[in-house]
């Protein structure tokens, strides 16, 4: 699902059955000694399925450690992202001629747990996804912020809060638009707005955020 939402440049997997308890390089292991069952199976099948993508662009057998965020480290020259929920689970990878950075996010469709709206929500995306029919607009949203961070940061390589940044959403158009409201260097961040697209399955919402490898 996700694919359909990114350029022909990235490359994207997405989990199978096995990958949730294939083996991992000593790298990837050491991240996770500690990890309870649930964390193990998601950060293996991650791992997976970023290696598996890492493959098709020339890097086989590369172990996606971590950085001080809990980011993804990938090859010289690659920019990618990973992303699991319940069921569910993906990485994408591009070159970076091709693509500066990508998000991509997964979310249980349905409504936020209470409370999370107004921690991640700004009030002017409250008020619009008041006016919008269907309770799932809320968890879209959340999962375009997860997007728009997982691309922010390798860039910017500064924290970005929910709040941070200011979503419209197109429901028609399968597309968002999204406004930086922290201060930053244009030279830094030149891709403001920044667009991404989405895509509602039955029991899952998807997010995709590219930011283009040249200045709009």
């Amino acid at each position: 699902m996700i694919a359909s939402l990114l350029p022909d440049a990235v490359v994207t997997v997405e989990a199978g059955d096995a990958d949730w308890t294939a083996p991992l390089l000593p790298g990837e292991e050491a991240l996770i000694t500690r990890a309870v069952e649930k964390r193990r199976r998601e950060f293996t099948a991650g791992r997976t399925c970023a290696r598996r993508a890492l493959a098709r662009l020339g890097w086989p057998d590369f172990a996606v450690v971590a950085g001080p965020r809990r980011e993804p480290l990938w090859p010289p020259g690659i920019v990618g992202a990973i992303t699991h929920c319940p069921g569910y689970c993906a990485a994408a990878v591009a070159r970076v001629q091709d693509v500066r950075a990508l998000g991509i996010d997964a979310e249980v469709r349905g409504p936020l747990p209470n409370g999370v709206g107004d921690m991640v929500c700004t009030p002017d995306e409250l008020r619009r996804m008041q006016a919008m029919p269907g309770d799932h607009w809320g968890t879209l949203l959340f999962s375009a912020k997860e997007s728009i961070y997982k691309a922010w940061y390798p860039v910017a390589e500064r924290w970005l809060d929910y709040k941070d940044a200011d979503l419209a959403i197109e429901p028609d158009e399968g597309r968002f638009r999204a406004r930086i409201l922290l201060a930053v260097e244009p030279e830094v961040w030149p891709w403001n707005p920044l667009e991404g697209r989405f895509a509602l399955g039955p029991e899952r919402v998807y997010t995709a955020v590219v930011v283009p490898a040249e200045e709009a």
